[in-house]
Parts: C-alpha cells; structure tokens; sequence
C-alpha cells in the first residue's frame, strides 16, 4: 500500500512550489447573471495631445535608474516616437525625467505593455503581446539596487532618486514570473507594489500589507482605442469610478507618496483624452465586401447583444457575462472574488479615498469587449490563449500547446503558430488559469456563417 501511493509525493511538491494549491475555488456564484455596467461620471476635459507628450516623457513612475549609469551606454535608438533630449537615446518604451530632487533617472513607461509591432510598425495603444515575462528577474533586481548603492552611496542625491523605485523593483521580482508567454502580469505587479505602500499617503513601508499566491494569474493586454466605450475598465470590469486614477496605478512603482500621486493625475486627465480619441488601425488586407455584409446579418442576429453593434449608429451595452454562462477559463476573475488583498487595499486607499474617487469591484464574470480593431488584438480570450479569430469561433481548433509566429495569417485572421516540442517552449492552455475554453457560441454558427462574421470583424 505505502508503495502505491510514493509516486504522490514528488507531485505534491510540485503543487506546493508552484502556488498551485492556494488557487481560488474556479466555481463563481451560480446564482450571479450577467449584467450590465453602470456608467461613472468622467472628467472629459483634457487634451489628447498634452497627455500623448506625458506618456512619452512623464515622470509617472517617479523614481527610476540614475540616467548617469546609462548614458554612456546608449546611442540613438528612438525611431518610434523621435523624442528628443534625453529621451531620444532610449527605446520607445522608456522615459528620461527628472525625480523630484532633480536627478535624472529612467523608468519603463507606459508603452512597455501597451504598445506592440504589427505589420513591422509600432502601433501606440495595442497590448503588447511580444512579451516574455517566464524568466525571474530577482538577480537583475538585487544586482540593480546594488551597483546603484555602491556607485552613488546610500547619502547621495542619486540613491535617494532611486530609493522608491529599487525597493518596490526588489518587491515585485518574486510575483510576476508568468507560467506562459505573451500574457501580462500587471496586476500581479501592481499587488506587489501595493503591498509596501501605506494606503493612506501610498509612502514605501517594510511590512507587507496583506497575504498573497505565489501562483501568477496574468492576462492579455487590452487595446487602449476602446476605452471611450467603455462604463469599467479590466477584464472583470472591476474598475469603477474615475478612470485617470485607475489608468495610472502603474505609478505605484515608484512615487514617494500621494503628493506625487496627485501631480500625476491632474496629467492622466490628459491621457484619458488621449487613449479616448484612438482609432484601431484598419486592416491591411482585401476584404471581400459581399461576404463581410452577410457577415453583418449573422453577427448583428447572434454577437451583438453582447458584443454591440457598429456603423453609423453604434452601440455598446457593457455586459459582464456571468462565468457559468461565458465558460471562459474562471481563475482570474475568481482570484479578484476570493482574495481581498488588492482590492481591500485599493478601496481604503487615496485612489478610492480622495476625489474624484475610483474603485474596484471584483465580480464572477468577464466583459464581452468592444470589437473595434479585432483583427489587431490576437491573440484572443481575457488570457491571450486562443491564437485567431477562427479558433475563438470554431473551439475543436484551438491548440492545447502552440508558439507564435511573427507572421500574420490572413486566412484566420490572427497569429500562425507552431506546436513546440516541450511545454515549457510554448503557450501551455492545460495549466490553471490559462485554458483555452468557454465562448463556445461560435460553434453554434455554420463554416458559411463563421467564415462571413470573421470577414465582417475584419472591417471593424
């Protein structure tokens, strides 16, 4: 008898190490149905193009790698943006600015998750899907806060310019390892970074503030272009209220305190004006007309009670989809249900504390998106684990164990991919929240219907 059950102990380990046993319940209320969002008041005064110029070169993250470490080092390397100063010796998807002691410093911005390659150009606003976020990077954390501690001195102008940013960076090295590429650990990071920072004034603290998985739930990155539409942001729709403070928790990484925090909200103002005026790029290839209007027929009769309709007289019905009726893989919308870590956290904080005030409202279900674009935002799924549009429709396609390509399959409208030899090579839908199910309504339609809707979603 002891013999037969040996085999369970090097399994039980695994479990242990990887998180895996502290993972929510994936059964949600059965009891919740699907709703539809409440719109928030939004402060609409801002100016796109004030906030496109923060974006580029703002100091939302507050603190950041003395610019003096790396100057030397770097040449020309900005042909996205073509910014200038300092800044036009960085890649697109970092910023030089001033700490609030007049230290030049550099920290990843916004465009490092929401910003990607299509067509060999960077189109501003896409979630970067390219994105690899498997390999820890405690070393690069720990030898960071090091060579700037022993080339600058715990007293100097520049560790203090620093300070902020090494600690939370040391703090967030354990959590946002991701079991997958291409999907996002955002709020992995930001849990990490909430975690060290008072609520109250959001200034650094040694002491955790709250219990968290080691297990890391991470998802796709939305397009920024549907933000107008939308009542709540995230795939859970959980954030409510104003939506600059929401679209700015990144700056948890590295502002002192909440002095800070209002500086940089009164400039996201200007960047919900700019994500607000955005526009999907139109798809490149030959769009068969005659199908695509067929198309229309079957997506407005089937798709678009969810979903919504487009033209001259668009609508958008913000639907959260209950998870016993979309199906979708349940971990990520059930962590934010089950663990009130961040969200406590965030709802007895200055975000949700101070006006104009936002929250978080986690609920067992996923938002049905805006579809402007689709043929841009693959892969598909709150996820990122179904690689087309014909997948997404016809779920026997869908791959278990697939590896993107960098090439762009017209004829299924998404990514071509390959399977790889070893799990660990490639995107692996069989571990817990990264599955490959629900949204089986696609399966409904006949290949003539499938092929027509996917011809009109390439015209959104």
């Amino acid at each position: 008898m002891q013999k037969r059950f040996l085999f369970l102990f090097p399994l039980l380990a695994l479990l242990a190490c990887n998180g895996l046993r502290d993972l929510p319940d994936p059964v949600g209320q059965t009891d919740w149905k699907t709703q539809e969002l409440p719109a928030s008041p939004q402060n609409r005064s801002g100016d796109a193009q004030a906030g496109l110029n923060y974006l580029i070169y703002g100091d939302y993250i507050g603190t950041g790698v003395p610019f003096s470490i790396l100057e030397k080092k770097l040449t020309r390397k900005d042909t996205v943006l073509n910014r200038s100063g300092k800044n036009s010796i960085l890649t697109y998807n970092y910023n030089a600015f001033a700490a609030s002691n007049g230290v030049d410093v550099v920290a990843g911005n916004c465009f490092t998750c929401h910003a990607s390659v299509l067509n060999n150009e960077v189109v501003l606003g896409l979630g970067n899907a390219e994105s690899d976020f498997q390999k820890s990077i405690k070393f690069q954390a720990g030898m960071t806060n090091l060579v700037v501690k022993t080339k600058f001195g715990k007293k100097s102008k520049e560790y203090e310019a620093f300070e902020e940013f090494g600690h939370l960076y040391k703090a967030i090295a354990p959590w946002i390892k991701t079991p997958n590429p291409g999907v996002n650990p955002a709020f992995r990071l930001e849990e990490a970074c909430a975690n060290y920072r008072d609520p109250v004034d959001l200034s650094y603290r040694k002491d955790p503030n709250f219990e968290t998985i080691r297990y890391t739930l991470a998802a796709d990155v939305p397009p920024l272009w549907n933000i107008d539409k939308k009542n709540a942001l995230y795939y859970n729709g959980m954030g409510r209220g104003d939506f600059a403070k929401l679209l700015m928790q990144a700056s948890v990484l590295g502002i002192p305190d909440s002095t800070q925090a209002r500086k940089v909200h009164r400039h996201f103002v200007d960047v919900v004006a700019w994500a607000s005026q955005l526009q999907p790029p139109p798809y490149p290839g030959a769009v068969d007309e005659a199908l695509a209007a067929e198309g229309r027929k079957v997506f407005d009769d089937r798709c678009s009670r969810c979903h919504g309709t487009y033209g001259e007289q668009e609508s958008y019905p913000n639907k959260l989809v209950a998870l016993d009726l979309v199906k979708t893989d349940p971990y990520y919308a059930r962590y934010f249900t089950t663990t009130a870590g961040l969200a406590g956290w965030y709802n007895q904080s200055w975000f949700a504390n101070s006006a104009p005030a936002s929250r978080l409202e986690p609920q067992d279900g996923y938002v049905a998106p805006p579809l402007d674009g689709i043929w841009a935002t693959a892969p598909y799924l709150h996820n990122g684990s179904v690689p087309t549009l014909e997948a997404l429709l016809n779920s026997p396609q869908r791959p278990a164990l697939w590896k993107r390509t960098n090439e762009y399959d017209y004829e299924n409208v998404g990514w071509k991919y390959e399977t790889p030899g070893k799990a660990k090579d490639g995107y692996d839908t069989r571990l817990p929240g990264y599955g490959n199910m629900g949204h089986y309504f696609g399966d409904k339609l006949s290949p003539e219907e499938r092929k027509a809707v996917i011809e009109y979603l390439k015209t959104l």
